[in-house]
Formats: structure tokens, C-alpha cells, sequence
């Protein structure tokens, strides 16, 4: 059963990043490395146990790594989109000026 977890996670590769759980996908992390570990400390070692485990480790750390560059990558274009606002916004000062001080000749004359 434990192998359906990983097919859907696995499956869950084609998603985009912005529709998977940071949340679940880490605890799914937390579980594989745990439970991985586990499997060879308890007698009998069961390696079948271990190999699910571990292939959920890897799925849970491959999405979790994906939402993180995902989010990382939105505060980028958060940041670069203000900037350029602000530039935006000095250029429409500057010609507003402009404006002004044309009609303001234009009125005086």
C-alpha cells in the first residue's frame, strides 16, 4: 500500500509547484528518512520496508525542493516587479512636471 504514496507523489511531478502542499510533501520527507532509518536498526532488517521508504524520502524531498524554488522564485519577481514600479512612477512625476511647467509657460504667455 505504502507504494501507492509513492506513485502519486511520484505522479505528482507533472503538477505545477504552485498546486502541491509544502506541508504534506515534507512531512512525507520527514516519514521516508525516518522510517528508512528504522528499517536497519530493527532485527530483522527489512529491506523491502526500506526500499519504499527511501523512494518516499526521495519523492517528499524532490516535490519539497520544487515548492521552495517555486516560492523563492515569486519573491524574486515581487521584488524586481516593485522596482520597476518605482521606476514607473519617478518617469510619470517627471513628465507630470513637465506638463505643468509647459502649460504653465503656455498660460503666462
Amino acid at each position: 500500500m505504502k507504494w501507492s504514496i509513492v506513485i502519486a507523489g511520484a505522479a505528482d511531478l507533472a503538477r505545477p509547484a504552485s498546486q502541491l502542499s509544502l506541508t504534506q510533501n515534507a512531512a512525507l520527507t520527514c516519514t521516508g528518512a525516518i522510517w528508512t532509518r528504522w528499517c536497519f536498526v530493527i532485527r530483522p532488517q527489512n529491506m523491502f520496508l526500506a526500499t519504499v521508504n527511501f523512494f518516499l524520502f526521495v519523492v517528499g524531498a524532490t516535490q519539497t525542493t520544487r515548492i521552495l524554488l517555486w516560492q523563492r522564485s515569486l519573491k524574486n519577481v515581487e521584488g524586481e516587479a516593485k522596482a520597476e514600479g518605482k521606476e514607473i512612477g519617478e518617469g510619470l512625476k517627471k513628465a507630470g512636471e513637465n506638463v505643468k511647467n509647459e502649460v504653465a509657460k503656455v498660460v503666462k504667455s
